[in-house]
């Protein structure tokens, strides 16, 4: 009796000190070292791929922001401040009484079909924006000049960036509103515009974030 006691007493022991072990390694020290890792080697990517302006952190690489103007009152959508790029639209965030767009608690795609009456209209009506509102004196964007990005959210609702076609009509507008030469500003976008991934993969694209901090600042030397 003594012995079977005995027993139990030193394996349960030596199951707490495995237990014990186990823990301080793979719930410790492991992520420690990964964290260690993390930090000296993909510092900015660990920390969510920050994005700093004028020293403070300005949103990330990774999301997209949404740039609007203040409600008025009785509006329930906000207009888009017009001074900045656009970024696509952002219908797949969905709303709820906590969230509306780039407030993230949730995200996703439209999830309706390419009939579905409800994306018809979204997209007529964003590619009618679109062409208005980048539409300027002596520059007239065609329905045929608008890309698909421009009309149509991602699939997470959250893409950061836009196609340089997209980014390229809205370049007469920008020069316009913020009194910069035009030329000036498609420099800018043809400076912010990143290549295919090693010359091959995923599509050329513009981070809007990035783009609208260099306008900031060269909206501000002007």
């Amino acid at each position: 009796m003594n012995n079977s006691v005995s027993n139990t007493a030193r394996l349960l022991g030596a199951g707490l000190r495995a237990l014990l072990v186990l823990t301080l390694v793979t719930g410790v020290i492991y992520p420690l070292v990964v964290t260690g890792i993390a930090q000296g080697l993909f510092s900015n990517k660990a920390n969510g791929s920050e994005i700093k302006a004028d020293g403070k952190v300005v949103g990330s690489s990774l999301i997209g922001q949404a740039y609007n103007l203040p409600l008025k009152k009785g509006q329930e959508t906000p207009d888009p401040d017009l001074k900045w790029f656009q970024g696509r639209p952002q219908n797949g965030l969905g709303s709820n009484s906590v969230n509306t767009q780039y407030k993230l608690i949730l995200s996703g795609a439209t999830n309706r079909s390419g009939d579905n009456a409800d994306l018809i209209k979204w997209v007529k009506d964003a590619k009618a924006a679109v062409v208005k509102d980048n539409s300027v004196a002596g520059y007239t964007v065609k329905p045929s000049d608008v890309p698909a990005d421009a009309v149509t959210s991602s699939g997470s609702g959250l893409d950061p960036d836009i196609s340089p076609q997209y980014a390229e009509i809205q370049v007469h507008r920008i020069a316009d509103r913020n009194g910069l030469p035009v030329a000036l500003v498609e420099k800018l976008v043809k400076d912010h515009t990143t290549s295919r991934t090693l010359g091959f993969i995923g599509e050329p694209r513009v981070n809007v974030l990035e783009l609208n901090i260099a306008l900031k600042g060269l909206a501000t030397k002007s």
